[in-house]
C-alpha cells in the first residue's frame, strides 16, 4: 500500500513538471506567434566605473511591437512583458564583447549593448544577427523622432 501511494506520488510530481514545461514552452510559442522576436539577455547596468561581472544577467526574449521593443523573461509564466522600451527613449551608449564571467553568463555569441532609457541604464545581450537588427529598428523611427545611436 505505501509503495503504490509512492509511485502515485512520484507520478504526480512528474506530471507537475512536464504540465510546467509544457506551458513554458506553449508561452515562448505565443510570443513569438506575431513573429519579430529574438533571444536578449538583460540586465541593470553597473557604473561605468565598475568592472563587468557575470551577475545581474537575466535570459529573455525580446519582441517588437511598433514603437516598442517588449522584453519578457524566458523562466516566466507572465504573459505580460517585463519591461518595455519605447524607441524615442532609447539612447545607445555603446557596445562591447562580453569580459570575464560575462562569457559564462550569455550566449556564446552575444554582444553587450550599453543603453539609456528614460534615465536607467540597462545592458543588453544579443547575437550579432539581433544586434544588426536591433540598430536598423532604431534607426528607423519615423522622421521627427530623436535616435541616438552609438
Amino acid at each position: 500500500m505505501d509503495v503504490i501511494l509512492s509511485v502515485e506520488a512520484i507520478g504526480a510530481v512528474v506530471g507537475a513538471i512536464l504540465l510546467a514545461l509544457f506551458v513554458l514552452g506553449l508561452r515562448r510559442r505565443l510570443i513569438q506567434r506575431s513573429g519579430g522576436t529574438f533571444d536578449c539577455s538583460l540586465r541593470v547596468a553597473l557604473p561605468a566605473d565598475a568592472e563587468p561581472t557575470g551577475k545581474g544577467w537575466v535570459y529573455g526574449v525580446a519582441r517588437y511591437n511598433g514603437d516598442r521593443v517588449e522584453w519578457f523573461r524566458v523562466f516566466s509564466y507572465a504573459f505580460r512583458p517585463r519591461r518595455v522600451l519605447e524607441r524615442p527613449s532609447i539612447e545607445v551608449e555603446g557596445r562591447r564583447e562580453p569580459r570575464g564571467s560575462e562569457e559564462l553568463a550569455l550566449l556564446s555569441d552575444a554582444v553587450v549593448l550599453t543603453c539609456e532609457h528614460r534615465g536607467l541604464r540597462l545592458e543588453l545581450a544579443m547575437s550579432d544577427d539581433a544586434l544588426t537588427g536591433f540598430l536598423a529598428w532604431l534607426e528607423a523611427a519615423p522622421p521627427g523622432q530623436r535616435v541616438n545611436v552609438a
